[in-house]
């Protein structure tokens, strides 16, 4: 007998039908799960106004790197109350109606700040958009530690990964196309595809929060997640490996213009991103996600760190994707166990805020980005990437010092849920 989310079932069940190797990887998890991977890939499929909003905003809007960078800054920390208010509704009121709303208020806010016009309307625009930008994350990553028990769970969050730079890949090179006929045209392809995910979530997933009698109030709170010194400290790793990462789609499109290159040779170099882990990751996830996640996590940031670097000596087209690939590939084993981790941490009536939490070093670095890079841009692109490798190995090393601490929680936490 054989038990697969609670459901005893015999032995001797049919073998699957897809080939081992694809059944390895694709097989065994449930429809909504499926729904939620199909809602990302189209969701992704429009992501063209983040990677292209500094060249817009200084190219469309005449706005100076300063103001640029300042305007990209507050959309950051919108996303970081973005995050936090949305792990806290997903706790409260579940992961679908979160993760619906927040769909629906991403489109209202792409098409909101690329009508608007001034500094003052474009940078109060951007807060407005990055107040929802990132509200449904915590819900999707709570969404699934619910459906998939946690030896499974890498490999679920694996494929969302998957899906996400899918639909990267394509939306870059056509993003870069796009911009050249207008770049209203990026800022409606994101709103449509945020309605679309919205839709689909709201039609075919059910909640899977944990239902409790009317009127009991949720335990726990964000206090409690702060408590937690183990998750605290994967969270400052991630905001030093994230504000390192967030370059690539801050900085790096203006260090390339200074470099004599245009729009579109950025979003073919970038591209890349996308296609090696497209191509990567399912091969190599299985083999990553049986080593201990937090050597992995630290050898995926040693990785980055040296690919960062080598920007230094790159000023064509082909030099430039080069080095793409090589800080992908820290990129493709960091993801293979990097959320695992954190649903491995939370309780489950704190899911939400855990991966709100963990949200917030994605937001923190995607606020520091432009804030911090566009000021080391000035100085010269090499103090740019040098800093931001010095900062990445950092990074790395607190990882490998975190590692027991992780190790034994993650054991503590399944044997009590054995």
């Amino acid at each position: 007998m054989t038990t697969t989310h609670g459901v005893t079932a015999p032995s001797d069940r049919p073998a699957p039908r897809l080939p081992m190797f694809l059944h390895e990887r694709v097989g065994g998890l449930p429809r909504p799960f499926w729904v939620l991977w199909a809602g990302t890939l189209i969701n992704r499929l429009g992501t063209m106004v983040e990677p292209f909003l500094g060249l817009y905003l200084t190219t469309v809007r005449g706005l100076s790197l300063g103001e640029t960078g300042l305007v990209l800054a507050v959309l950051g920390l919108g996303s970081v109350f973005a995050q936090l208010i949305g792990g806290a509704l997903a706790d409260r009121i579940g992961r679908r109606v979160t993760l619906t709303l927040a769909m629906f208020l991403n489109a209202a806010g792409m098409l909101a700040l690329g009508y608007a016009q001034g500094t003052v309307a474009i940078t109060a625009s951007a807060l407005l958009l990055g107040l929802v930008l990132d509200m449904f994350r915590p819900a999707s990553s709570a969404l699934v530690a619910d459906l998939i028990p946690p030896d499974e769970r890498p490999r679920a969050f694996g494929l969302l990964f998957w899906a996400i730079n899918l639909g990267f890949a394509v939306a870059m090179v056509l993003g870069g196309t796009l911009a050249r006929a207008g770049f209203l045209w990026l800022f409606w392809a994101d709103a449509v595809t945020c309605l679309v995910f919205g839709v689909l979530v709201w039609r075919a997933v059910p909640e899977t929060r944990a239902r409790r009698p009317k009127g009991e109030r949720v335990p726990g709170g964000f206090a409690d997640v702060l408590r937690d010194r183990v998750m605290a400290g994967y969270t400052l790793v991630f905001l030093a490996y994230t504000f390192v990462l967030m370059q690539a789609f801050t900085t790096l499109p203006l260090a390339m213009r200074a470099d004599g290159l245009s729009p579109q040779a950025y979003g073919l170099a970038v591209a890349g991103n996308g296609v090696l882990i497209i191509v990567a990751q399912p091969l190599v996830n299985t083999w990553l996600v049986r080593r201990d996640h937090s050597l992995v996590i630290g050898t995926g940031l040693l990785v980055v760190a040296v690919g960062t670097a080598l920007y230094t000596a790159a000023s064509s087209l082909w030099s430039y994707a080069a080095v793409v690939l090589v800080w992908t590939a820290g990129e493709v084993a960091i993801a293979a166990v990097g959320q695992a981790v954190v649903a491995d941490l939370a309780p489950e009536h704190l899911r939400g805020r855990y991966s709100a939490l963990w949200g917030v070093s994605w937001s923190g670095g995607f606020l520091l980005a432009p804030l911090i890079g566009t000021r080391l841009l000035e100085a010269g692109a090499p103090v740019l990437w040098l800093t931001c490798a010095a900062v990445c190995a950092v990074a790395a090393l607190g990882q490998f010092a975190l590692g027991p601490a992780v190790r034994r929680r993650v054991a503590e936490l399944r044997a009590r849920s054995c």
